[in-house]
C-alpha cells in the first residue's frame, strides 16, 4: 500500500519542530492548509458525451506572500497528494528566499488518453472552477506532471476572458510569446545542478569516473540528463515508467531522447541494454530522482549504493526509508531545495510581468545560480549547526523563515 502523501509531510515537520521547537501555535498551524477546493469539471468529449472529472487546488500558507504552486494531470492525483504538495511548496519558496507561499492543484485524469480539443476544454474548465481562488496578488498557479506551456497558456486566456484584462502575472511556466520567462523550460533541471554541484564539492566526489543513475526521463529528468552530460558526468542508467537501460561507459543522452521522442519510451535503445533489476540497483555514485512521490520505500531503498541522492521530484522518499539512508550516511539533497530551480524562475517570471519588462537567458540563469547556490550553503549550514542530514538544515531553513512571517504578522 502506497504511504499517504500528508501524512509523511506531517511527520516531516513533526522532525523540524523536534529540533527547533517551534511556538506551539505556529506548530498547530502548520499542521494544514488554510483551504482545499475540491470541483467537479465537467468536459464535452470528442463524442459529444459529459464526462466529468475531478479536480483540486491546496493552499497551505500565505504568510511570506501569494500561494505559489503547480497543477498537475495525473491519475493518482488525491486530496492527500496536493495537500502534501502545497505544504512542499509552501517551504521550497522560504528555503530559497522568495516572497511566496504555498499551492498546489491537480486533476484526477491521464492526459495521455484526450485528444488535444479535449485537454484544451478540461484546461479552461479546471481554471473556470477555480478562478475565484486564484490571482497575481493572491494564488499563482504553474505547471507540473502532465502540464506544460501550451495548458497555462489556456488557462491564462480563459482567466482573461473572465476577468476582462489582461493579468499575466496570474500564471507561470507561459509560452514566451504571452510573457514566460527565458529558461523557465528547464530551470528545474538547472537549479538542481547547481546544488549538485555544492554538494560535489562538500563531499569532495571527483567528476571523473563518477557515475549517475537517473530515475524518471521526463520534462525535469531528461533536461537534467543533458545538462550533466554536458558537464562532462558520465550517465550509466536512466529509467522511465516502461522500462530501465543501462549502459557502464556511458548513455548518449541527445540519442537516448531522440528514440524516446520517436518510441515515446527509452527502452530498447541501441547504445544501452534493457535492465531487468529495478534502477536503484544499479552502481552508480549519484542518483536523481525525478519520477513521482514514494518511489524510494522500505522494499528497495537497501538497493541503493549511491553515495548521494538529489530530490528532483516531489516526496521522492518515503520517510521510513529516508531514516535508512539517512543511518547509511547517503547524503540526500532534498526536494525542497533540489527542484527549488522551477518556483525561483517563475517568481523571475512574475516580476518580468509586474513590470513588463524581461530578462535575457543569461540573466536569467545568473540569478539562479547565485540563489541556488546560496540557499545550498544556508542550508549546509544550519546542517551542521543543528548535527543533523541535510534535509532537516533545509527544512529547519524553510520553517524559520515562515514562522517568523506568520509571527511578525500576529499569528501566534
Amino acid at each position: 500500500m502506497q504511504d499517504d502523501p500528508f501524512s509523511g509531510a506531517l511527520k516531516q515537520l513533526e522532525k523540524v519542530n523536534k529540533l527547533i521547537n517551534l511556538p506551539a501555535n505556529i506548530y498547530e498551524q502548520l499542521k494544514a492548509p488554510h483551504r482545499i477546493l475540491e470541483v467537479a469539471i465537467p468536459v464535452r468529449m470528442d463524442n459529444k458525451e459529459i464526462k466529468v472529472f475531478i479536480g483540486y487546488r491546496s493552499q497551505f500558507n500565505d504568510a511570506r506572500g501569494p500561494y505559489k504552486g503547480g497543477i498537475r494531470f495525473h491519475p493518482n492525483v488525491s486530496k492527500s497528494e496536493v495537500k502534501a504538495l502545497s505544504m512542499w511548496m509552501t517551504w521550497k519558496c522560504a528555503v530559497v528566499g522568495i516572497p511566496l507561499g504555498g499551492g498546489k492543484g491537480g486533476v484526477i485524469v491521464n492526459p495521455k488518453e484526450l485528444s488535444e480539443g479535449e485537454l484544451e476544454r478540461l484546461s479552461r474548465g479546471y481554471m473556470r472552477a477555480i478562478y475565484k481562488l486564484v490571482g497575481p496578488n493572491t494564488d499563482v498557479p504553474a505547471p507540473d506532471v502532465y502540464t506544460d506551456p501550451k495548458i497555462m497558456g489556456w488557462m491564462l486566456d480563459e482567466y482573461e476572458k473572465i476577468a476582462g484584462q489582461h493579468v499575466p502575472g496570474l500564471i507561470t511556466g507561459k509560452p514566451l510569446s504571452i510573457g514566460g520567462s527565458a529558461a523557465r523550460s528547464y530551470s528545474t533541471a538547472m537549479g538542481g545542478y547547481y546544488v549538485l554541484d555544492e554538494a560535489v564539492k562538500k563531499l569532495k566526489i571527483k567528476k571523473a569516473g563518477s557515475k549517475i543513475a537517473i530515475q524518471g526521463f521526463g520534462n525535469a529528468g531528461a533536461n537534467m540528463a543533458g545538462i550533466l552530460a554536458e558537464k562532462g558526468y558520465k550517465i550509466v542508467a536512466v529509467s522511465d515508467s516502461r522500462g530501465t537501460v543501462y549502459n557502464p561507459q556511458g548513455l548518449d543522452i541527445k540519442k537516448l531522447s531522440e528514440h524516446k521522442t520517436k518510441t515515446k519510451g527509452i527502452s530498447n535503445f541501441a547504445g544501452g541494454k534493457n535492465m531487468a533489476e529495478h534502477i536503484f540497483c544499479t552502481k552508480a555514485d549519484i542518483l536523481i530522482l525525478a519520477a513521482l512521490e514514494n518511489s524510494v520505500t522500505l522494499d528497495n531503498v537497501r538497493d541503493i549504493k549511491a553515495e548521494l541522492i538529489v530530490e528532483l521530484a516531489n516526496g521522492p522518499i518515503t520517510p521510513q526509508a529516508d531514516e535508512i539512508l539517512s543511518s547509511k550516511k547517503i547524503t540526500v539533497v532534498p526536494d525542497i531545495l533540489a527542484n527549488a530551480g522551477g518556483v525561483a524562475v517563475s517568481y523571475f517570471e512574475q516580476a518580468q510581468n509586474a513590470y513588463n519588462y524581461y530578462w535575457t537567458e543569461e540573466k536569467v540563469l545568473s540569478e539562479l545560480e547565485s540563489m541556488m547556490r546560496e540557499s545550498f550553503k544556508k542550508c549546509w549550514e544550519k546542517k551542521d549547526k543543528y548535527k543533523s542530514d541535510l534535509r532537516m538544515g533545509a527544512y529547519v531553513l524553510s520553517v524559520e523563515r515562515v514562522a517568523l512571517a506568520m509571527k511578525d504578522r500576529g499569528w501566534a
